[in-house]
This record gives structure tokens, sequence and C-alpha cells, in this order.
């Protein structure tokens, strides 16, 4: 491997995808974890991942450990801590130091005008990583995902929230504090903390995300979805109150309650916009388009069809053939 070129190793590399390590192969993989060049190593660290070589662990974390010396100039882009730090979390590395070392780089390299940190990915993996290392209780976790949920990567904000959702029931008030901090991307946040706190906390929480529908905003929206994910009736009472008590005329938010309203898949949530479309009121085609998002059924969409024949309002048929078109024959 040593003496071939780095398009023929990374060729040789590229042929393995897919196909079981034999003892030729793992030689060559041990091979490219050893190279100098960050592409080969993320590579060789996808490959042992994908194939479930644990007993790649000491090459693996000998890799991880040699991209940290000079980091910006050893692996650009952190394309091979990346690898690795994802590699090592799948197969099972359980030292919690291994992915505190992660979470703690950052990596400043220069960007048109300025510099940039390349490490957002790294942190985001180790974060996610350190909740099934050894050695730590949820009151250490809780702890070290306060700097990561913070994070100036968005991607290790989001990551961090999944994290902590693994934790259940003692994560549940700071994921709650950080859905309620504004933010220039609160309404990926929150959607994040939302739907950690529904699945934990279950029905508990749909009074709270409930809360966040008055604002009739983006982060609203992703309220609305979120609970709709529930597919239960409280939370379809939820959004069915926010349609009463809705603040204004805006016609955007009607049809993403609408949309939500149709994604919980219920039967009395269904009725409800069959009912809507059958009295043609105005926003009648927004739930026609609403029940088109949610893929129909034959039955389901006979209803609809039904529904506009005793309305008999054009505007109506037309949303159907839109929304709802006859599905493709099959000869």
């Amino acid at each position: 491997m040593a003496h071939r070129s780095f398009d023929e190793q990374m060729a040789a590399l590229d042929a393995l995808r897919g196909r079981e390590l034999n003892a030729e192969s793992m030689l060559l993989v041990k091979a490219a974890l050893a190279n100098r060049s960050n592409f080969l190593v993320a590579k060789a660290a996808r490959l042992a991942e994908d194939a479930g070589r644990a007993d790649l662990l000491p090459e693996l974390l000998s890799a991880y450990d040699r991209f940290f010396t000079h980091p910006e100039k050893s692996d650009p882009q952190c394309w091979a801590k990346n690898a690795l730090s994802r590699a090592l979390s799948k197969l099972e590395c359980r030292d919690k130091d291994v992915f505190l070392r992660g979470l703690n780089h950052h990596q400043m390299e220069p960007t048109w005008g300025g510099k940039s940190d390349s490490a957002g990915s790294l942190r985001a993996n180790c974060a996610h990583a350190l909740v099934g290392c050894d050695g730590l209780g949820n009151q250490d976790l809780l702890t070290l995902l306060l700097t990561p949920l913070v994070d100036k990567d968005k991607s290790v904000r989001v990551e961090a929230v999944r994290a902590l959702a693994q934790l259940g029931e003692s994560a549940v008030p700071l994921l709650r504090l950080r859905a309620l901090l504004p933010g220039e991307d609160s309404e990926e946040m929150s959607a994040a903390c939302f739907g950690a706190l529904l699945a934990i906390e279950q029905e508990t929480a749909v009074p709270f995300v409930a809360g966040f529908l008055d604002a009739e905003d983006e982060c609203a929206a992703e309220a609305a979805f979120a609970l709709a994910e529930t597919h239960s009736p409280r939370a379809f009472a939820a959004l069915l109150e926010q349609r009463k008590r809705g603040t204004g005329p805006d016609p955007w938010f009607a049809s993403v309650l609408l949309s939500a309203i149709a994604l919980t898949r219920i039967p009395e949530a269904i009725n409800y916009l069959i009912v809507l479309i059958e009295s043609d009121t105005r926003e009648a085609p927004s739930a026609i388009e609403a029940l088109g998002r949610i893929a129909p059924s034959a039955e389901l969409r006979a209803r609809v069809e039904q529904a506009i024949e005793q309305a008999d309002g054009p505007r109506l048929r037309e949303a159907f053939r839109q929304h709802l078109p006859e599905p493709p024959t099959h000869e």
C-alpha cells in the first residue's frame, strides 16, 4: 500500500465498499489508517465502521490521536477526525476521554476574509457519543452538554439536544429552558427540543409545546408539526384550540395548522377536515391540500371527492385536481 500512488490507494479502498473485509482487505485498511493523508484515513475509518470491525479500535484510536497534532496542517477541515469519531462511537469505544477531547476541540482555519472553525461536526459527533461512555452519570452529562448546547455551530447545538434526549426525564428542565431561549436559529433548535420533550414526556409535554403556537411564526410552525408527530388526540385538541383562538387572519399559519391537523392522521382530525370541505369554508382548499400531503388512501380520496360534490364549489374541484390527482394506473 505504501508504494502505491494516492489515487491507487483511494481506488483500492473504494473497491472494498460494501464487501466483507478479509485478511488481505484488513491489511489495506490498517495501512490506510496509518497513512499521513487525512483523506485516506477518513475513507478507511468509514470502511471499518460499515464493516463493524471493532478489532480495528487500536488503529482507529492511534489515528485519532495523531490528527490532534498540528491539526490545521495534518487534518484540514477535520476530515479524518470526523470519520474517526463516528467510527469509534459506532464500534462502541466507551472511553469518555476520547470524546471529551473532540468535544473541546476548535480548529480555526483560514477562509476568505478571516478564519472559521472547522471542528463543528467533530464536536457534534462527540457530544452524542459521550452519552454511551463509561463513568458518566446523567448529572455529569447534563453538565458536560451545557457547553455544546450553546455552541456557535448550529450542528453542535442540535446534536447536544439529541444527546440530552437520551437522558430521559433528567434532561427535561434543560430542554425546556433551551426551547424558551430566543436566537437566530430558534425555530430549528426549538424543533429539536419539542421533539425531544414530546418523546420523553409524551402527552405531559403537549401544553408546553402548544404554548408556542400563539406566536404564529416559524417556531410556532415547528411546534405544530412536532405535536402532529405524536398522533395523539390531545395534540389534535391543542391544534384545534389554536385555530379557534388564533390572533390574526394569517393565511400561511392557518395553512400550517391544517397541515399539522392532517398529519396527526387520527380519525377525529380527518373528519374535521372533511367537514371543512363539505361546508365550502374559506379554508376548504387548504384542507384539501393538507389531506393531499398525507398520501391519502383510495378510501380517503373518495371521501374528499364526495365532500367536494356536496359543497359543489368549482374552486374546490380545482384544488382536488391539483392536490389529489388521479393515481397512475399500471397496465
